[in-house]
């Protein structure tokens, strides 16, 4: 199903109605640190990240990067040790009981990576998506229309009568999908949401995530390992060590040949203290272990393995042409 750009526009105005400009989701330095026994464990090491309205970006890392904990943040459920995080105009660290319980109502959408975790059994798919309207105090008759209209944007509207153990895999997760946009949240948090899908339904349901991205205006964050879906979003943001360590930014370009296609660029992330992480991939390549030597070009930096004969030591670190010993 495509949308014109008229009623893309229509409907993001509708949700910007009183709400700040600047990012959906702003970290500015953020340090979330668990303590238990005695030990303190740093699970973000001061993560910047800035996601602009309408965007749907890719969050990528291993395990025990952080992933999880920015999401238990950005979604409420968990509050920052020090730093900023702020979506949609509310401060994270700061909300009490009443706000966060409102803001996981209307302001955030959380699509996990089971659909159970989303849906009712005994429930049917229109009555699953009306629940949180209902619990928002949204009218029965306003619920029912707004149900059947998530559904057919989502491409399932022959799956409203049925209850979730009636449905495939991926009609389960695009069902869970339209609960968490039910409320017409300004982002959503998609937690790898195709992780347990073969090919096609991964397919489908990652396309309904650009629906309702496209549909409602939703700013959407997706955690995901499946290099499929990664590379399908414009920008992929690579998460290492508590902080954002790469981009990746995605464009078509028209060939010579007239042929349009997919250019991907790869990023590191500078930080305000002018900190950045090197690709794993690149040092382990070229052997780069605790220290690297440094060059200062007209226009770059130069970065070589230590003791390697490049002729780095003819221009200094600071580009005076001395070389430091």
């Amino acid at each position: 199903m495509t949308t014109s750009p008229a009623t893309t526009t229509r409907t993001r105005r509708r949700g910007d109605a009183g709400v700040p400009d600047g990012p959906d989701i702003l970290c500015d330095n953020l340090v979330r640190i668990y303590r238990a026994e005695g030990l303190e464990v740093v699970a973000l090491q001061g993560l910047d990240l800035e996601v602009q309205r309408g965007e749907l970006v890719a969050l990528v890392g291993a395990s025990g990067s952080g992933k999880s904990t920015l999401l238990g943040i950005l979604s409420g459920l968990d509050t920052p040790s020090a730093g900023l995080a702020r979506v949609s105009g509310h401060d994270l660290g700061s909300m009490a009981g009443r706000e966060r319980l409102e803001y996981r109502r209307r302001t955030v959408g959380f699509l996990f990576q089971q659909a159970a975790a989303n849906l009712l059994p005994y429930l049917t798919a229109a009555e699953n998506v009306e629940l949180p309207m209902l619990l928002a105090g949204v009218r029965a008759g306003e619920r029912a229309t707004r149900a059947r209209q998530t559904l057919e944007v989502l491409g399932i509207p022959d799956c409203a009568d049925r209850r979730p153990g009636q449905l495939s895999g991926g009609q389960q997760q695009r069902v869970a999908l339209g609960v968490a946009v039910a409320n017409r949240p300004r982002v959503l948090l998609a937690d790898e949401p195709t992780g347990e899908l073969d090919t096609r339904s991964s397919d489908e349901v990652f396309e309904a995530i650009r629906l309702a991205n496209t549909e409602f205006g939703t700013t959407v964050l997706v955690v995901t390992h499946d290099p499929l879906v990664s590379e399908q979003v414009a920008r992929t943001v690579g998460i290492r060590d508590g902080r954002t360590s790469t981009e990746v930014l995605r464009r078509d370009e028209v060939g010579a040949d007239g042929a349009v296609g997919r250019v991907a660029e790869e990023y590191a992330v500078l930080d305000r203290a002018g900190r950045l992480q090197l690709p794993k991939a690149f040092t382990a390549s070229l052997e780069m272990r605790d220290r690297v030597r440094l060059g200062l070009e007209p226009d770059h930096i130069a970065v070589w393995p230590t003791g390697q004969p490049d002729g780095a030591g003819e221009r200094g670190a600071d580009g005076s042409g001395e070389e430091r010993r």
